[in-house]
């Protein structure tokens, strides 16, 4: 059990049966009235977001999540399939477990970090920064960077991103998947 006063963000507590991410929280004090959390939680297999407010002091069950790290194989239709890197034990996740958001930039042999409750992996998170391939983009001009311009390019996974007009196709970048944001290049 855990108490309103040691909310953080990340913090994954059992509510109802459900667990569920804090994803945001505030301590209000109004100037009438008991104190009270105002939180914005996510929950960790749906990806549902909820507002809940909590009274101060309040005890709520906290869980423990383990990560554990695995490797995607393959997709089945909606099921993709990872290697448990300590078991070696494939595990399917569903489709709408991961995320549309993070299955654009799901490679191949990729490692991945494993959500682990009751020794069961529920959930797969990408890395933050994943380093893909161009497969396709525009050539940039001569003479068109002088602000800094940008081109559309597709990634080896199907992923689109804007990058800097000097990249190329083939080139490796690293691109932060979280914001769909270029980062920099691997390889020139």
């Amino acid at each position: 059990m855990a108490s309103t006063a040691e909310f953080r963000n990340g913090m994954v507590l059992d509510i109802d049966g459900g667990l569920w991410a804090i994803t945001y929280f505030q301590h209000v004090k109004p100037g009438k009235g008991g104190a009270f959390v105002r939180t914005k939680l996510k929950n960790v297999l749906t990806g549902a977001v909820v507002d809940r407010t909590y009274r101060a002091g309040e005890k709520v069950t906290d869980v423990r999540l383990e990560r554990r790290p695995v490797n995607y194989s393959y997709t089945d239709g909606d099921i993709y399939y990872f290697m448990d890197a300590q078991t070696f034990d494939l595990i399917p996740i569903a489709a709408d477990l991961i995320g549309g958001d993070q299955l654009k930039y799901l490679k191949e042999n990729m490692e991945c970090e494993g959500l682990v409750h009751d020794e069961k992996v529920i959930s797969v998170e990408l890395p933050h920064f994943v380093e893909l391939r161009v497969s396709m983009t525009e050539p940039g001009v001569k003479g068109d960077t002088a602000q800094g311009g940008t081109k559309p390019a597709t990634l080896e996974t199907g992923a689109v991103v804007q990058v800097p007009l000097f990249v190329e196709e083939g080139e490796v970048i690293r691109v932060d998947r979280r914001e769909d944001k270029y980062l920099t290049r691997v390889t020139g």
